[in-house]
């Protein structure tokens, strides 16, 4: 069992105990969602590494996040509330996210690497920033960084 999936079991096992329903419910629904994307993976018996773990937990995220603004738009604050706090419990799960100046040096870095001059070396250009960000920085927003400094 990765490390990752380990510390989420033991936080499921925490809240159970202390009786915390909106951790547990979150925790058994992210659980499952790793289960599903192992089985998809490899059959019954596979287990994920921390970096498909994070990828799940991410996923998990984006939804919460997804959900939260069709609730909001549909003047539903009860739920877009129960959706933010599902999101603060995944969130302690992902790597910290990178700083605007990180990201910033980190597509610098792989633009000169690559030797990108325009949009046409975007493709190599998210390759080796994705590569080198691990999950800690939003693909879109990378996207957008990195075609804002080729343009």
């Amino acid at each position: 069992m990765s490390e990752l999936s380990q510390r989420i079991t033991d936080d499921m096992k925490t809240a159970m105990r202390e009786k915390n329903a909106l951790a547990l419910n979150t925790i058994r629904m992210l659980k499952s969602a790793i289960k599903n994307a192992a089985i998809e993976k490899g059959g019954a018996d596979a287990e994920l590494n921390d970096t498909e773990v994070a990828a799940v937990i991410r996923k998990q995220v984006k939804t919460r996040q997804d959900s939260i603004s069709q609730y909001e738009g549909a003047g539903r604050q009860d739920l877009a509330d129960k959706e933010k706090e599902e999101l603060v419990v995944l969130e302690a799960y992902l790597p910290q996210a990178m700083s605007e100046a990180e990201v910033a040096k980190l597509i610098d870095d792989a633009i000169a690497e690559v030797g990108a001059t325009s949009k046409k070396e975007m493709g190599q250009v998210m390759k080796l920033v994705q590569e080198r960000s691990a999950g800690r920085a939003d693909g879109k927003a990378l996207s957008q960084a990195v075609m804002a400094k080729l343009s």
